[in-house]
Protein backbone atom coordinates (compact mmCIF):
# COMPACT_ATOMS: atom_id res chain seq x y z
CA UNK A 1 0.00 0.00 0.00
CA UNK A 2 1.31 3.44 -0.93
CA UNK A 3 2.16 5.71 1.97
CA UNK A 4 0.48 9.07 2.22
CA UNK A 5 2.01 12.29 3.53
CA UNK A 6 0.06 11.74 6.75
CA UNK A 7 1.88 8.43 7.19
CA UNK A 8 5.32 10.06 7.19
CA UNK A 9 6.61 10.22 10.74
CA UNK A 10 9.74 9.54 12.75
CA UNK A 11 10.18 9.01 16.46
CA UNK A 12 13.11 10.92 17.95
CA UNK A 13 15.21 9.26 20.63
CA UNK A 14 18.89 10.16 20.16
CA UNK A 15 19.44 12.65 22.97
CA UNK A 16 17.81 14.85 25.58
CA UNK A 17 18.15 18.50 26.54
CA UNK A 18 17.79 19.71 30.10
CA UNK A 19 18.50 22.83 32.12
CA UNK A 20 21.34 21.20 34.07
CA UNK A 21 23.44 20.38 31.01
CA UNK A 22 23.17 23.60 28.98
CA UNK A 23 25.34 26.70 29.10
CA UNK A 24 23.80 29.86 30.55
CA UNK A 25 24.91 31.82 27.47
CA UNK A 26 22.98 30.77 24.32
CA UNK A 27 25.83 31.85 22.03
CA UNK A 28 28.14 29.43 23.85
CA UNK A 29 25.46 26.74 23.68
CA UNK A 30 25.03 27.38 19.95
CA UNK A 31 28.78 26.98 19.47
CA UNK A 32 28.63 23.61 21.24
CA UNK A 33 25.80 22.38 19.01
CA UNK A 34 27.32 23.87 15.86
CA UNK A 35 30.67 22.17 16.53
CA UNK A 36 28.84 18.89 17.08
CA UNK A 37 27.03 19.34 13.75
CA UNK A 38 30.40 19.86 12.03
CA UNK A 39 31.93 16.86 13.83
CA UNK A 40 28.99 14.74 12.66
CA UNK A 41 29.88 15.73 9.09
CA UNK A 42 26.40 17.00 8.34
CA UNK A 43 25.93 18.48 4.85
CA UNK A 44 26.23 22.27 5.09
CA UNK A 45 25.67 22.62 8.86
CA UNK A 46 25.71 26.41 8.38
CA UNK A 47 22.62 26.33 6.13
CA UNK A 48 19.71 28.18 7.71
CA UNK A 49 16.29 29.54 6.87
CA UNK A 50 16.15 33.34 6.92
CA UNK A 51 12.65 34.75 7.38
CA UNK A 52 11.98 38.43 6.72
CA UNK A 53 8.87 40.56 6.51
CA UNK A 54 7.81 43.68 4.63
CA UNK A 55 6.53 46.73 6.48
CA UNK A 56 2.95 45.71 5.63
CA UNK A 57 3.33 42.23 7.14
CA UNK A 58 4.06 40.09 4.06
CA UNK A 59 6.52 37.35 5.09
CA UNK A 60 9.09 35.53 2.98
CA UNK A 61 11.74 32.91 3.73
CA UNK A 62 14.68 31.33 1.97
CA UNK A 63 17.77 29.24 2.69
CA UNK A 64 21.04 31.12 3.20
CA UNK A 65 24.42 30.35 4.74
CA UNK A 66 25.73 31.48 8.10
CA UNK A 67 29.21 32.92 7.60
CA UNK A 68 30.16 34.06 11.11
CA UNK A 69 28.81 34.36 14.63
CA UNK A 70 30.04 35.70 17.95
CA UNK A 71 28.61 37.44 21.01
CA UNK A 72 27.20 40.17 18.75
CA UNK A 73 25.08 37.86 16.62
CA UNK A 74 24.83 35.83 13.41
CA UNK A 75 26.24 37.10 10.09
CA UNK A 76 25.11 36.42 6.53
CA UNK A 77 26.00 38.09 3.24
CA UNK A 78 23.82 39.17 0.34
CA UNK A 79 23.10 41.74 -2.32
CA UNK A 80 21.55 44.66 -0.43
CA UNK A 81 19.23 45.27 -3.41
CA UNK A 82 17.80 41.73 -3.32
CA UNK A 83 14.33 41.03 -1.96
CA UNK A 84 15.70 40.05 1.44
CA UNK A 85 18.10 42.99 1.47
CA UNK A 86 15.31 45.47 0.76
CA UNK A 87 12.99 43.85 3.30
CA UNK A 88 15.67 43.98 5.99
CA UNK A 89 16.36 47.61 5.11
CA UNK A 90 12.70 48.52 5.58
CA UNK A 91 11.92 46.20 8.48
CA UNK A 92 15.16 45.33 10.34
CA UNK A 93 13.88 42.23 12.13
CA UNK A 94 14.39 38.60 11.15
CA UNK A 95 14.16 34.97 12.22
CA UNK A 96 16.68 32.20 11.57
CA UNK A 97 16.13 28.45 11.77
CA UNK A 98 18.79 25.74 11.73
CA UNK A 99 17.63 22.16 11.18
CA UNK A 100 20.15 19.39 11.83
CA UNK A 101 18.05 16.34 11.03
CA UNK A 102 20.69 13.70 11.74
CA UNK A 103 21.07 15.06 15.29
CA UNK A 104 17.31 15.58 15.68
CA UNK A 105 17.94 19.22 16.56
CA UNK A 106 16.59 22.62 15.64
CA UNK A 107 17.68 26.12 16.68
CA UNK A 108 15.36 29.09 16.22
CA UNK A 109 16.65 32.67 16.51
CA UNK A 110 14.66 35.91 16.52
CA UNK A 111 16.12 39.40 16.67
CA UNK A 112 16.90 42.76 15.19
CA UNK A 113 19.15 43.23 12.19
CA UNK A 114 21.98 45.62 11.35
CA UNK A 115 24.45 45.96 8.50
CA UNK A 116 27.97 44.98 9.44
CA UNK A 117 30.78 47.46 8.82
CA UNK A 118 32.17 47.93 5.29
CA UNK A 119 35.54 46.76 6.61
CA UNK A 120 34.02 43.46 7.78
CA UNK A 121 32.29 42.99 4.43
CA UNK A 122 35.55 43.75 2.61
CA UNK A 123 37.38 41.18 4.72
CA UNK A 124 34.96 38.41 3.87
CA UNK A 125 34.66 39.36 0.19
CA UNK A 126 38.43 39.10 -0.23
CA UNK A 127 38.47 35.45 0.85
CA UNK A 128 35.55 34.38 -1.36
CA UNK A 129 36.40 32.19 -4.37
CA UNK A 130 37.22 34.09 -7.57
CA UNK A 131 33.99 32.98 -9.27
CA UNK A 132 31.85 34.03 -6.31
CA UNK A 133 33.37 37.52 -6.33
CA UNK A 134 32.61 37.87 -10.03
CA UNK A 135 29.11 36.49 -9.42
CA UNK A 136 28.39 39.27 -6.92
CA UNK A 137 28.92 41.77 -9.76
CA UNK A 138 27.20 39.71 -12.46
CA UNK A 139 23.92 39.10 -10.64
CA UNK A 140 21.40 41.80 -9.84
CA UNK A 141 19.88 39.43 -7.33
CA UNK A 142 16.08 38.96 -7.42
CA UNK A 143 15.65 40.97 -10.66
CA UNK A 144 13.91 39.38 -13.64
CA UNK A 145 16.29 38.37 -16.46
CA UNK A 146 15.45 37.16 -19.99
CA UNK A 147 17.45 33.91 -19.93
CA UNK A 148 20.51 32.25 -18.38
CA UNK A 149 22.75 33.32 -21.25
CA UNK A 150 22.21 36.90 -20.01
CA UNK A 151 24.15 36.00 -16.85
CA UNK A 152 26.81 34.07 -18.73
CA UNK A 153 27.48 37.03 -21.03
CA UNK A 154 27.81 39.39 -18.06
CA UNK A 155 30.17 36.96 -16.35
CA UNK A 156 32.32 36.70 -19.48
CA UNK A 157 32.54 40.52 -19.66
CA UNK A 158 33.58 40.69 -16.02
CA UNK A 159 36.19 37.97 -16.44
CA UNK A 160 37.76 40.02 -19.20
CA UNK A 161 37.48 43.28 -17.24
CA UNK A 162 39.14 41.90 -14.10
CA UNK A 163 41.67 39.63 -15.79
CA UNK A 164 44.87 39.78 -13.71
CA UNK A 165 43.25 42.37 -11.41
CA UNK A 166 41.84 42.30 -7.93
CA UNK A 167 38.04 42.30 -7.78
CA UNK A 168 36.62 44.99 -5.48
CA UNK A 169 33.53 44.40 -3.38
CA UNK A 170 30.39 45.79 -5.05
CA UNK A 171 28.95 48.69 -3.01
CA UNK A 172 25.57 46.95 -3.03
CA UNK A 173 26.92 43.72 -1.52
CA UNK A 174 27.73 43.04 2.11
CA UNK A 175 26.76 41.53 5.41
CA UNK A 176 23.86 41.65 7.81
CA UNK A 177 24.05 40.70 11.48
CA UNK A 178 21.03 39.23 13.25
CA UNK A 179 21.23 40.36 16.89
CA UNK A 180 19.40 37.69 18.89
CA UNK A 181 16.67 38.57 21.36
CA UNK A 182 15.42 34.99 21.61
CA UNK A 183 17.18 31.70 20.90
CA UNK A 184 15.31 28.41 21.23
CA UNK A 185 17.05 25.04 21.31
CA UNK A 186 14.88 22.08 20.29
CA UNK A 187 15.85 18.47 20.80
CA UNK A 188 13.60 15.78 19.36
CA UNK A 189 12.20 13.31 21.91
CA UNK A 190 10.00 10.25 21.79
CA UNK A 191 6.20 10.51 21.47
CA UNK A 192 6.55 14.09 20.23
CA UNK A 193 7.36 15.25 23.78
CA UNK A 194 10.31 17.26 22.53
CA UNK A 195 12.67 19.31 24.70
CA UNK A 196 12.40 23.05 24.05
CA UNK A 197 14.54 25.54 25.99
CA UNK A 198 14.07 29.24 25.24
CA UNK A 199 16.66 31.90 26.05
CA UNK A 200 15.32 35.46 26.21
CA UNK A 201 17.66 38.45 26.42
CA UNK A 202 16.91 40.71 29.40
CA UNK A 203 17.53 44.44 29.69
CA UNK A 204 20.71 43.87 31.73
CA UNK A 205 22.12 41.72 28.88
CA UNK A 206 21.64 38.54 30.89
CA UNK A 207 19.55 35.65 29.60
CA UNK A 208 16.43 34.04 31.06
CA UNK A 209 15.96 30.33 30.32
CA UNK A 210 12.49 28.81 30.21
CA UNK A 211 11.23 25.38 29.21
CA UNK A 212 8.44 25.37 26.63
CA UNK A 213 5.81 22.73 26.17
CA UNK A 214 6.25 20.84 22.90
Amino acid sequence: MDRTIADLRQDYSLQELDEKSINGNPLVQFRIWFDQAIAAELPEPNAMTLATCTCDGKPSARMVLLKDFDDRGFVLFTNYNSHKGQELGINPHAALVFWWAQLERQVRIVGGVEKISPQESDGYFEVRPHGSRLGAWASNQSEVIPHREFLQLKLAELEQKYENQSIPRPPHWGGFRVIPQEIEFWQGRSSRLHDRLLYTRLHNHEWRIERLSP
